[in-house]
């Protein structure tokens, strides 16, 4: 299936994930406006089958609401970062766009979230400052995930007794 193949299906998970739709967001007028992107694409070749998905089987593991505003505004990141060398010209092409955008917007917080990790995967650890500066807050990190376990823990504690399973 095509790259193009899966914004249907990337935008109906994004939707159906906040539990709305936005009042701009016309499903029906998109999937028209993504099937003359396909075309555009010529996005029935051959090779396209070709590795597998490439966002769908991402956003399997990606389970929680917030963990999934994160993915999602990265995937919806690459989506208009392709759709910027495609032909702005085509009606198709700036409805798909402004619907990323607009989707885009509602996803802010993860475009930060994602921005943070690309900003610890920079971080030098050879240097000896940075090395001082992580050891300095080790016990407070360590602290955190601490409190964000025993909040599972006790998330699943009263589903457990909520639940009469």
């Amino acid at each position: 299936m095509a790259f193009q193949t899966y914004s249907l299906f990337v935008l109906s998970v994004i939707v159906i994930s906040f539990g709305h739709i936005e009042s701009r967001l016309n499903l029906l007028q998109l999937q028209n406006d993504i099937d003359k992107l396909k075309a555009d694409f010529n996005s029935s070749h051959s090779d396209v089958a070709d590795g597998g998905p490439i966002f769908t089987e991402k956003l399997s593991s990606w389970t929680e609401r917030n963990e999934k505003r994160i993915i999602l505004s990265q995937i919806i990141s690459m989506y208009l970062k392709m759709l910027e060398n495609t032909d702005r010209s085509k009606a198709h092409v700036r409805n798909i766009a402004e619907e990323l955008h607009t989707l885009k917007e509602s996803l802010s917080d993860g475009s930060k979230k994602i921005e943070d990790l690309k900003d610890l995967t920079k971080l030098q650890m050879g240097d000896l400052k940075i090395q001082r500066k992580a050891v300095n807050e080790l016990f407070s990190v360590l602290q955190k995930l601490g409190d964000t376990s025993s909040s599972h823990k006790r998330k699943r504690s009263q589903f457990q007794r909520l639940c009469k399973c």
